[in-house]
């Protein structure tokens, strides 16, 4: 069992969300946290038979005058129950923990998230901290953090079962798309735009499907919690910037295992790409955990000078540049003088492979896994 960084009120009387995509650990925290609560699984058919057929059945299976946390695993699964859920809040004055991998689609279902009675958390894949010494850099870019990699036999295995039953339990079963065969080969042709600017109408066509069914499955990885889409920093901009948002799966093994590879694939364009991606898991985790409140972009203008993420909020102004690399040219350098220039009050950031920590100028050049390390650090 994995120490993690989330943190619950669980001696508050205020009901809780926590969403997160499948496999990150939720259940694995509630029950190593909260040991005499009632657990109801709404992947265990037996509960989601009776609750999906009358959702008031689920007053039956709490006692009278409970006192403790009821979980429900998958919410998502009869977004109607949130309506009972409700009701015994404001009669009984239960408290619930409710999991789910989408609260998109609970909202597009009608629902309400319980009129802000409830408080929202999110888990993300391990990270660095959480790992401690069993964290290992080649392994995290090839298989990712997600738990069950650092304890399954064969975690390429694991990945690609986990891909494939999220396509068909999610997916297919849930009636998002009756084309499973076009979702899969979307997913692979996606994959080859991680850590890039999207052009969706460039997919459609390689995928051979019309524009607005490629944007619908975009919206899909996004309300399965299986991607995040990165929108470009245009605050008081100087310069001319593009306006299309940067796509990246949710886990940087997940992304491994749904993008094929072979003699033709350059292996550095790759790694650069996971080492971003990994670099993205840790900030969105941090940011989450610790509630800094930042909002995260990338910037880059027409001419292509572009900043890998750059981090805006009360607490402060970043710009991460990563960079597979073990060297610090300052060709390297050019994209964050040049963001320096037009936004003096960012703090300038060169992640890289290196073993050193060094100072250009204004710009913080730090190894990769030390950057990870004290990453709560750098964004308070």
């Amino acid at each position: 069992m994995f120490h993690r960084l989330l943190s619950l009120p669980l001696d508050h009387q205020q009901s809780i969300f926590l969403f997160g995509p499948r496999a990150t650990g939720k259940t694995s925290w509630l029950k190593a946290h909260i040991k005499d609560a009632i657990y109801l699984d709404l992947l265990d058919f037996s509960f989601f038979s009776v609750l999906s057929a009358d959702p008031s059945r689920l007053s039956h299976m709490i006692p009278s005058f409970y006192a403790g946390w009821i979980v429900i695993d998958e919410i998502q699964k009869i977004p109607a129950l949130l309506n009972e859920v409700h009701r015994l809040i404001e009669e009984k004055k239960y408290r619930f923990i409710l999991t789910g991998s989408s609260a998109r689609s609970l909202r597009r279902g009608g629902v309400n998230l319980l009129a802000g009675r409830a408080l929202t958390y999110t888990m993300h894949p391990l990270t660095i901290d959480e790992v401690g010494e069993q964290f290992n850099l080649s392994f995290a870019l090839t298989y990712g953090m997600l738990p069950s990699v650092f304890s399954h036999p064969d975690p390429k295995k694991y990945l690609e079962s986990y891909v494939q039953t999220y396509i068909k339990e999610e997916v297919l079963q849930e009636g998002l798309t009756r084309n499973v065969g076009t979702f899969t080969k979307f997913l692979e042709i996606a994959s080859f735009s991680q850590g890039s600017v999207l052009n969706v109408s460039e997919i459609a066509r390689e995928v051979g499907h019309n524009r607005t069914t490629i944007v619908n499955y975009f919206n899909i990885l996004d309300d399965l919690l299986l991607s995040r889409r990165i929108p470009v920093f245009t605050h008081k901009a100087k310069r001319k910037l593009i306006t299309h948002e940067k796509f990246y799966f949710f886990d940087v093994g997940i992304f491994n295992t749904i993008r094929p590879s072979g003699p033709l694939d350059a292996r550095e364009i790759k790694e650069g790409v996971a080492l971003e991606s990994l670099f993205l898991q840790a900030i969105c985790a941090i940011n989450d955990y610790f509630n800094l409140g930042y909002s995260i972009y990338f910037w880059r203008t027409s001419y292509g000078d572009e900043i890998d993420f750059i981090l805006y909020g009360q607490r402060g102004f970043h710009a991460f540049e990563i960079k597979r690399t073990d060297k610090i040219h300052r060709s390297y350098l050019k994209s964050l003088i040049k963001f320096g220039t037009d936004y003096p009050e960012a703090t300038l950031h060169y992640i890289y492979l290196g073993n050193h920590k060094e100072y250009h100028e204004r710009i913080i050049a730090t190894p990769f896994v030390q950057a990870l390390k004290t990453l709560k650090i750098i964004l308070q």
